[in-house]
């Protein structure tokens, strides 16, 4: 089960609206969306769980590019929201760079056929494949600091309890549970 809120800060402190993000297909989307809760430009959070699994923020601050923190990229990036928020940048990849071989660069000298140059070192360390999405936290761990709430406490949240723990930290847990 999935929740999505936006917690806009206002003159008159926190104000919560549910969201529906069936209609958002890109992290641009999700910004627009967020800007739009808040005429004057102030800090708005996108805040999206994943009952049991994953929780995500994401931090738009007036025009400036938006701020992206996941609990467990692993988890998020099997669940449409999350995969709005695991963009290149965040993962550590190149932007637009495709998952797949890239046929023209590939090496067609009769080892194709499963036949190997070289014999693996058994010693030599395994690494991720190129497209693997990390177990964990990803993105700005620090996306909260300046509301009290550091990083290390940021990620040592249990994503059942995640978004009510920050809201409260933020003196908006009231608001935020009149959308839950």
């Amino acid at each position: 089960m999935y929740f999505a809120a936006l917690l806009a800060r206002t003159e008159d402190g926190w104000e919560a609206s549910d969201t529906e993000l069936d209609d958002v297909e890109t992290l641009s989307d999700l910004a627009d969306l967020a800007r739009e809760a808040s005429p004057d430009e102030d800090t708005v959070f996108v805040l999206i769980e994943q009952e049991d699994s994953w929780f995500g923020l994401v931090r738009v601050d007036g025009e400036e590019d938006p701020r992206i923190f996941v609990s467990d990229a692993a988890a998020a990036a099997r669940s449409a929201y999350g995969e709005l928020l695991l963009t290149d940048e965040l993962l550590g990849r190149e932007p637009g760079a495709d998952d797949g071989p890239d046929l023209d660069a590939l090496d067609l000298d009769g080892t194709e056929d499963g036949e190997s140059e070289e014999e693996p070192d058994d010693d030599e360390e395994e690494t991720a494949p190129a497209g693997a999405v990390p177990h964990g936290p990803v993105g700005d761990g620090g996306i909260l600091d300046d509301l009290g709430v550091g990083e290390k406490e940021l990620r040592g949240l249990d994503p059942n309890e995640a978004l009510a723990e920050i809201a409260e930290a933020l003196g908006a847990s009231e608001v935020l549970e009149t959308v839950r």
